[in-house]
Parts: C-alpha cells; sequence; structure tokens
C-alpha cells in the first residue's frame, strides 16, 4: 500500500480486474448488529470512535479530481490554466476555490478531455 493509503492495480487492456473472495450475499444479509460484532472482533480494523473520526482531515475535492486524473501539480496546474500556488493552496486547505474557480473545476471533473482540448485552444 502507498503512503496515500490507495492501492493501485494495473491490469492490462482486456484483462478483468482481479476479484476477492467476499461472500457479498452473507455480508448483505447481516444485521448492523452483526456487522457492529464482526467490526469488533478484528483488532487490525477496529472502528474509529467520534473523536478520531473528528480530528481527521477531509481530503481537498480538488486533490481528489487532480488523483483522478493521474496529473501531478504542476501538470494539471499547466493543463487548466491555473497557478500552481494556488493549486496547492486549495489541496492543502489554505483557501478555497471562489465561484468562477468551482465553476471551472466542475467543468473539469465533469468532462476533463473537452476542458483539456477548450483550454489548448485558448493558448494557440
Amino acid at each position: 500500500m502507498s503512503k496515500t493509503g490507495i492501492t493501485r492495480v494495473t491490469v492490462k487492456s482486456g484483462e478483468r480486474p482481479p476479484r476477492g473472495n467476499t461472500d457479498w450475499a452473507r455480508v448483505k444479509a447481516m444485521t448492523d448488529d452483526e456487522v457492529m460484532a464482526a467490526a469488533l472482533s478484528d483488532p487490525d480494523a477496529q472502528p474509529l470512535t467520534p473523536e478520531q473520526l473528528a480530528s481527521m482531515r477531509r481530503v481537498s475535492r480538488v486533490k481528489v479530481l487532480r488523483q483522478r486524473l493521474s496529473m501531478t501539480q504542476a501538470e494539471f496546474a499547466e493543463a487548466f490554466h491555473l497557478p500552481i500556488t494556488t493549486l496547492r493552496d486549495w489541496e492543502q486547505h489554505r483557501s478555497t476555490p471562489d465561484a468562477p474557480a468551482r465553476a471551472l473545476l466542475l467543468a473539469i471533473e465533469r468532462n476533463p478531455e473537452v476542458m483539456r482540448r477548450l483550454l489548448a485552444d485558448t493558448a494557440a
């Protein structure tokens, strides 16, 4: 597992992704009490307390979007004509995108390829 807590699996084109051996029918049939008992019985996967949850920081939606596009901060900033310092501030919660920036980010989220193409055309 990486330091981000995300495990990446590379699958070649045409191959099916690996499947786990979880019995989902059994899991779906469990009551909430059974789920909680199962979670509490696993010493490596204890549920977090409300205090632990409250102390955690949310990951920036901008960072999630950039990572989903498999882009570095520099690549994302250049492709979408954003100052890299602004992007870093958004990702590190030092500032938040204003309304026009949120609109741009939403457009990128909905169709990144179209936005790349549109913004590349304006650079010429």
